[in-house]
């Protein structure tokens, strides 16, 4: 029962397309860090065996035999013999590695921990990753509640603004402050009207 389970979770990753099949795209997955555990058929060739093994430490994953056959692995994925396999998606390789462990407890148990601690680890550095981006997009919220001043001490705007007051200098009458506004036509004489007055001269 368990054995039919597994078959079919490897035929949804198949259809999902998280699963690579043949010895060609396993080593892709494996060299892209993409693969999360390989399947290697009971009956698969020793030559194969070593790939599979030299596949796994490139791509710093599991690899585990199978109890089936390479004409079982085909028949559920579609093929006429299957001899390895990869899953890409953390999830589905844990749930295949779980039924397994299931069936036999002895032999893949180590196995199914391992990917729960993966799979674990995987979901809280996605956890991060969103609120990463939540955070870039709308910004760190901040708490509506103003921080507690000690009733001793002055706000610190007050303290600028007694600063700047005292140590204001005076300023003496008749002279501009630095910086104020000149006044252009301060120190100009009155226009006597004469000649080019616009007033008319009286006859």
């Amino acid at each position: 029962m368990e054995n039919k389970r597994v078959l079919s979770l490897l035929g949804l990753a198949l259809r999902g397309g998280n699963l690579a099949v043949g010895e060609e795209p396993v080593e892709a997955a494996a060299r892209a860090r993409d693969a999360r555990v390989l399947l290697l058929a009971a009956d698969a060739a020793a030559g194969t065996c070593r790939r599979a093994e030299h596949f796994a430490l490139a791509g710093q994953c599991l690899w585990l035999r199978t109890p089936f056959t390479k004409e079982e692995l085909g028949a559920a994925l579609g093929r006429t013999s299957v001899a390895l396999a990869a899953v890409t998606d953390t999830g589905l390789a844990g749930a295949v590695v779980r039924r397994l462990a299931e069936g036999d407890p002895v032999r893949y148990g180590e196995a199914a921990a391992q990917l729960e601690v993966k799979a674990k680890r995987a979901r809280e550095r996605q956890a991060e990753r969103l609120a990463h981006e939540r955070n870039v997009r709308h910004g760190k919220r901040k708490s509506g509640k103003a921080p507690e001043r000690p009733a001793n001490k002055a706000a610190p705007a007050e303290k600028r603004a007694a600063r700047s007051v005292e140590s204001r200098p005076a300023v003496k009458r008749g002279r501009p402050r630095p910086g104020a506004r000149a006044k252009p036509y301060a120190h100009s004489h009155p226009v006597k009207k004469g000649k080019g007055s616009f007033r008319k001269r009286e006859d």
